[in-house]
C-alpha cells in the first residue's frame, strides 16, 4: 500500500462501518448525546457532548477492539489474542475476551503501576511484563505472537478498530441530524479517523476538529512534516493521548489527512481548566485526554465551527486524588 497510502484505498465508504455496527451490537451499546446549555450560550453555538466514558471499560476503545475480535474466524479465536497498551486499549481486549471466553495477552513494560496490571488481571487478561518501555513490550508482543499463533489487537491502526470507531459517527448522524462539526481528541487517529470517514461520506460538509496536547502531539507533527514522526514523550494530562502512531502507519495518518479539517493544539492548564468545567456544569468525571476538546473551544476562541457541535467524552480513566487537586485548584 505505500509509506503514505491514498485514504481512498483504505475505505471505500462507511459500508465497513455499517458493518461493524451489526456485528458489535451484542457487546456495544450506544451512547448519550447530551446538551449543555452554558456551553452554547458561551460558544455561540449548540454544543453537545457524546459521553463514550459510560461503556463498560470507561472509554470509546471497547468499539474498536469488539469489531476486530469479533471479525476473527474460529480458529483465530481458539489461539488467543494479544495486545500491547498500559490503558483503555488493553482493558477494552480483555473485557471482549472474557465476553466471548478467548484467551488474551496484554504486553506491559515493568514501568506499568501495579493497579493497572492487576485491573488487567480482574478483568481475566494475562498481563506480560517485559523491558523498561513500551516500545520494547511492543516487539515482545508481536515476537511472541507469531511463537504461539495469537493475533495481535492493533490500538489504532487497524481497518476493524477505525471501523468500530466509526460507529461513533453513524450515532451522532441519527441523534443529531443536524450536526455539522466534530471536535475529537488525537492520539494514534483511530477514534478521528472512524468518526471522520463515517460523517464526512454523509456529509461531505462537515467540519471535523482534531486536538492534541502541547505535549509530544505525533500526529500533529506528523502531518506537518508529510510522514509520521517520532518524539519523546512529555508528562500530561492528557496521557492517554501519549504515544507515537508507527513509522509504518497504513492508515490513520492518511485518514486524518484527507479527511480533518483542522488539528488544534491546548495546553495543560486549559486541559486542567475543561475537567474542572465539565464536573461543574455535568458532574462528571473525565480524564484529561476526554476534556481536550473544550479545552480548544475555550483556548482557540472563536474556533471556527458550524451551528451543531458534538464533542466526543472520550475516557474517564482518572486518578481520584489528581481529579481532585485539578477541581480544587480550578473551581
Amino acid at each position: 500500500m505505500g509509506e503514505n497510502p491514498n485514504s481512498k484505498d483504505v475505505f471505500s465508504g462507511t459500508g465497513e462501518i455499517w458493518q461493524a455496527r451489526r456485528r458489535i451490537a451484542g457487546l456495544v451499546s450506544r451512547t448519550p448525546l447530551v446538551y449543555s446549555a452554558g456551553w452554547s450560550e458561551r460558544y455561540n453555538a449548540s454544543i453537545y457532548l457524546k459521553l463514550e466514558y459510560l461503556h463498560p471499560t470507561n472509554s470509546f476503545k471497547l468499539r474498536g477492539a469488539a469489531n476486530k475480535i469479533l471479525s476473527l474466524d474460529p480458529e483465530e479465536r481458539e489461539r488467543g489474542v494479544a495486545t500491547f497498551s498500559t490503558g483503555n486499549h488493553g482493558l477494552a481486549v480483555a473485557y471482549v475476551a472474557r465476553s466471548l471466553e478467548i484467551p488474551a495477552a496484554v504486553f506491559l513494560s515493568q514501568r506499568v503501576p501495579q493497579n493497572k496490571v492487576q485491573n488487567l488481571r480482574a478483568m481475566g487478561a494475562e498481563p506480560v511484563i517485559y523491558g523498561d518501555s513500551q516500545d520494547e513490550a511492543e516487539e515482545y508482543c508481536f515476537r511472541k505472537s507469531e511463537q504461539e499463533g495469537w493475533t495481535v489487537i492493533k490500538p489504532f491502526d487497524d481497518p476493524q478498530v477505525i471501523a468500530g470507531q466509526g460507529t461513533i459517527g453513524l450515532e451522532l448522524l441519527e441523534q443529531l441530524p443536524e450536526i455539522d462539526t466534530a471536535i475529537v481528541p488525537v492520539s494514534g487517529g483511530g477514534l478521528i479517523s472512524g468518526i471522520a470517514l463515517a460523517l464526512k461520506n454523509n456529509r461531505p460538509g462537515m467540519k471535523i476538529i482534531g486536538v492534541s496536547m502541547e505535549g509530544s502531539p505525533v500526529m500533529y507533527h506528523s502531518l506537518r512534516a508529510g510522514k509520521p514522526v517520532e518524539l519523546k514523550e512529555t508528562d500530561t494530562l492528557a496521557d492517554s493521548l501519549l504515544g507515537g502512531i508507527g513509522l509504518n502507519n497504513r492508515y490513520t495518518f492518511a485518514i486524518i489527512r484527507d479527511y480533518v479539517d483542522r488539528l488544534l493544539l491546548v495546553s495543560e492548564a486549559a486541559i486542567a481548566r475543561a475537567m474542572a468545567d465539565i464536573f461543574k456544569e455535568k458532574r462528571i468525571a473525565v480524564e484529561g485526554a476526554a476534556a481536550t476538546g473544550l479545552a480548544a473551544l475555550e483556548e482557540h476562541r472563536p474556533v471556527e465551527t458550524g451551528s451543531n457541535v458534538a464533542l466526543i467524552i472520550s475516557g474517564n480513566s482518572v486518578d481520584a486524588s489528581s481529579f481532585m487537586r485539578i477541581v480544587s485548584e480550578y473551581l
